[in-house]
């Protein structure tokens, strides 16, 4: 962690009395945001930065032990005098970020010095961090002047369709020699522009294309990450915990009883039930040691995004005690999950970071927020990019199990990424 500084810092939270703000607006080309249905956070400035790891611990360990990264926050907000008016969920010194994919790969998280919070009924408030009492919020203090927009593209593929799919053939070999039962590929697609691509404009487009996600963009170490997930990761708010793990993908249409037959098809799909079952036998075998009651539904249900559709489980559930985990400790406990890695988890990471010649990142990691309190929410980094520049890594992944077709997964990820290259590539 960053040394604690000689004055102890003050977050000090207050309602907004001004009308409401544009979060994207807050943020920025540079910011921290966190958005689903125009409420979140949005934050600048760092008021501390929080070196961490987010390590696989299993649900037993970190019951007693706690996360070695949660453990981290929380000192982190020792260092923090808390002046909060607000009282809500976020309000106070918030610590927000992007994790890479890989467990044991060290990050940070950021305790932005400025925060705008925004309810979901418009209601907004501010914290700020310092060791003096704070000025006049500047609303836009992250936005640029919007440049000029690119107009020209060249899209490459790193690795080759034939070598991808010839990837995928070999996973179905390693899967039918029982190594593993699932492992998921991802592919990456770059994008190189004839001028800077300008993150508050694709953030908005994905804003706007996709108004059920939840809308992220953090810095992280080679660029700006911008997403918009479909799928939650972890949430609690008190003792309330939540996730929504989605496996099993289709084409959607844009005719209504085409999709629909599509939308029947994808769960009358034993092999997409099949895949389905496994994120959320590992979900619930994660989060029932902490909690006192867990709704798993026996069924998943359709979740439709504009281009896609999925099989989706709404977890809900109660922690067992008041001194239980927080959302942050959750999301260590629960990363990565057979939505995105593989089962067995160890062997499916094992054979990836050798065989899939993908430098993942962020892509696929948790990001979010924990608050001092321990509420938060985290969302799995898909649908999602890095850019820098004139230049963006666009990133879709697939799940391999037995009987997995090369060609067909190659589709998929392709209808995967319209969702990202429909808001970065505007000829």
């Amino acid at each position: 962690m960053t040394a604690a500084p000689a004055t102890k810092l003050v977050a000090r939270s207050r309602w907004w009395d001004g009308p409401a703000l544009d979060l994207l607006t807050v943020a920025g080309a540079k910011g921290w945001l966190w958005e689903r249905d125009h409420a979140g956070f949005a934050g600048h400035g760092v008021a501390l930065r929080i070196p961490v790891a987010l390590g696989v611990v299993s649900a037993v360990s970190a019951v007693s032990a706690g996360s070695v990264a949660a453990g981290a926050v929380a000192a982190a907000f020792e260092a923090i005098d808390v002046d909060d008016e607000v009282g809500v969920p976020g309000s106070g010194p918030v610590a927000m970020g992007a994790f890479p994919f890989y467990p044991g790969e060290l990050s940070s998280l950021v305790v932005p010095s400025t925060v705008v919070g925004r309810t979901a009924d418009g209601r907004c408030w501010v914290t700020t961090i310092s060791t003096e009492t704070p000025g006049t919020l500047d609303a836009a203090s992250g936005l640029a002047l919007e440049p000029q927009d690119p107009d020209g593209f060249e899209l490459t593929s790193p690795v080759p369709h034939e070598e991808w799919m010839a990837l995928v053939s070999r996973a179905v070999s390693e899967i039918d020699a029982g190594r593993f039962a699932k492992v998921v590929l991802a592919r990456e697609v770059r994008v190189a522009a004839n001028r800077p691509i300008h993150v508050p404009t694709v953030l908005r487009r994905l804003r706007s294309l996709y108004p059920a996600c939840t809308t992220v963009s953090a810095p992280v170490p080679d660029g700006q990450f911008v997403a918009a997930s479909p799928e939650l990761l972890v949430s609690r708010v008190g003792d309330r915990v939540r996730s929504h793990p989605l496996a099993g993908t289709i084409p959607r249409s844009g005719d209504p009883d085409a999709d629909k037959a599509l939308a029947d098809g994808l769960l009358a799909s034993l092999k997409d039930r099949a895949e389905h079952a496994w994120v959320v036998r590992d979900v619930e075998a994660t989060l029932a040691p902490w909690c006192s009651t867990l709704d798993v539904p026996a069924t998943p249900s359709i979740v439709s995004l504009r281009n896609v559709s999925h099989l989706g489980t709404r977890i809900e559930g109660r922690l067992a005690g008041p001194a239980g985990p927080s959302a942050l400790d959750l999301a260590a406990a629960l990363h990565p999950t057979a939505a995105v890695g593989g089962t067995p988890r160890d062997a499916a990471l094992a054979w990836l970071r050798a065989n899939e010649r993908l430098d993942r990142g962020p892509y696929a990691g948790p990001v979010g927020w924990v608050d001092s309190h321990g509420d938060g929410e985290w969302v799995v980094g898909i649908r999602s990019a890095v850019i820098s520049e004139g230049t963006a890594r666009l990133f879709a992944g697939v799940g391999v199990v037995e009987g997995s077709d090369p060609a067909a997964e190659l589709a998929e990820t392709q209808f995967k990424l319209q969702a990202l290259l429909a808001a970065v590539v505007r000829p």
